[in-house]
């Protein structure tokens, strides 16, 4: 009973989730409102099941999908690192980790299981991570395209800083996403949405 009263204090935490809000926005009933992170989570899962089929041959997408699942979660402790933001995104790795090992430790070994899941996510060296990394990428690209560039025109980012961040260039994924992204990626600059 120890365990699963655990599990449950553990699942009411990351209730937060709702709490954190990103900068990416979207149309809610006519009004444009800013995503929390349950939201984002819930939609880059939704990517990775529709677009499995771009995914490298071999890819566990269920794996995929858990490592979305999870890989906000500690925002819970360490807040929302907006992407093109550099002095926060200086120390976030040291933010992150310790909000990690808070947030999981409390789980014992499913907790390490878990922890071990967004490490790999963060690194991104595996099919799973970097495919579940390029859904987590290319769902704000969407997000910002279909707000007109909104958050992109009030911070002053670049095409350069969108492909450099994204590693769109180097990415191993699948040439079809690779030159859809360039392709609105482009759009978005001749709509004045992105900076050149």
């Amino acid at each position: 009973m120890d365990r699963l009263k655990t599990q449950i204090d553990f699942l009411v935490k990351i209730e937060e989730m709702k709490r954190i809000y990103r900068q990416s926005i979207f149309e809610d009933k006519g009004d444009w409102r800013r995503e929390n992170d349950a939201e984002h989570s819930w939609h880059i899962c939704m990517y990775a099941l529709v677009l499995e089929e771009y995914a490298p041959k071999g890819t566990d997408i269920s794996k995929c999908i858990k490592m979305l699942l999870i890989h906000d979660l500690v925002e819970i402790y360490a807040g929302d690192t907006y992407l093109y933001d550099e002095q926060a995104n200086s120390n976030k790795r040291q933010r992150e980790e310790k909000a990690a090992d808070k947030l999981y430790s409390v789980l014992g070994k499913q907790g390490d299981d878990l922890r071990k899941l967004w490490l790999e996510f963060d690194e991104g060296k595996t099919i799973e991570a970097q495919f579940a990394n390029a859904c987590d990428r290319l769902q704000p690209i969407l997000l910002n395209y279909r707000s007109k560039g909104e958050k992109w025109k009030e911070n002053s980012i670049h095409i350069s800083q969108v492909i450099e961040k994204g590693n769109w260039k180097t990415r191993d994924i699948d040439e079809r996403v690779r030159r859809f992204v360039f392709d609105l990626l482009e759009d978005c600059v001749e709509k004045g949405y992105l900076l050149p």
